[in-house]
């Protein structure tokens, strides 16, 4: 082969590589997720980041995560300070700053302790339900009837309002919350990590209800990125979502019970 064409073909293989490389660190805040994202002092783990940082290292991005508030991650993503926006479901506000991908199928749950209170199927008979005190966390959002429902019991002074699960999971423990809204492996994660609420696991019941149906949940890539770093990692996650590896890192953390009517393949 002359020379000229060997390097021809040289140049051509540096683009190509070139193209799968992102022009720059990706910046992630995240906050602690149950096992979708652990944080245990400076270090932050779990499935999300763990695929990460796995697929970055075969696609040239280098992922820089950075631990914050829920919903300071919230708005540093809508506000364009953060690349990805991860674990996530997707909601129309979200849409305005960053394109989604699907990487599981979830819903929320009403998660109370189980014991004498009667059934709730509805939103409608939770908000008649006024005796009950419900907590959440600050920045989570599934869906506009959800944000309503909060909203309704807010007004209605019902509603704690905390920073994480874990401080949700202590309120249902001491009996000062009588149910939460959530994923119920968020709950499990949170119980997990936290022996001052050791055993409340087992003593929750999860419940669905019409007004927090099956939902995809995965990443959010952020519209402030340069173009080809939007496509490279929307790329990637699409892969990662089409392989079921999140949905295999759910399993490998959790017990059937907390899956069978809250996580399911996207």
């Amino acid at each position: 082969m002359k020379r000229h064409a060997i390097a021809a073909l040289l140049a051509a293989c540096v683009a190509q590589a070139w193209a799968g490389d992102c022009s720059r660190d990706i910046a992630v805040p995240v906050s602690s997720s149950g096992a979708s994202v652990q944080i245990e002092g400076t270090r932050v783990g779990g499935i999300y980041p763990d695929l990460l940082r796995g697929a970055g290292g075969k696609n040239g991005c280098n992922f820089v995560f950075s631990v914050v508030p829920r919903a300071r991650q919230v708005a540093m993503f809508k506000a364009g300070k953060a690349d990805l926006l991860v674990p996530a479901s997707r909601t129309p506000s979200r849409d305005l700053a960053g394109t989604f991908v699907p990487m599981i199928g979830h819903r929320a749950m009403l998660i109370s302790v189980a014991g004498q209170l009667a059934p709730i199927p509805s939103a409608k008979h939770l908000l008649e339900r006024r005796e009950l005190r419900v907590a959440v966390v600050r920045g989570f959002d599934y869906g506009e009837e959800y944000t309503a429902l909060v909203n309704e019991l807010a007004k209605q002074g019902r509603l704690f309002t905390e920073v994480d699960v874990v401080a949700v999971a202590r309120l249902l423990h001491a009996g000062s919350a009588d149910l939460t809204i959530m994923g119920p492996t968020l709950m499990a994660g949170a119980i997990r990590r936290d022996q001052r609420v050791n055993g409340l696991q087992d003593r929750l019941r999860m419940e669905a209800i019409p007004e927090l149906p099956w939902q995809d949940s995965g990443a959010y890539v952020s519209r402030a990125l340069p173009p080809a770093d939007q496509r490279v990692l929307i790329d990637m996650l699409d892969k990662l979502g089409k392989s079921n590896q999140v949905l295999e890192g759910y399993r490998r953390h959790f017990r059937a019970d907390v899956l069978a009517d809250s996580v399911r393949p996207r």
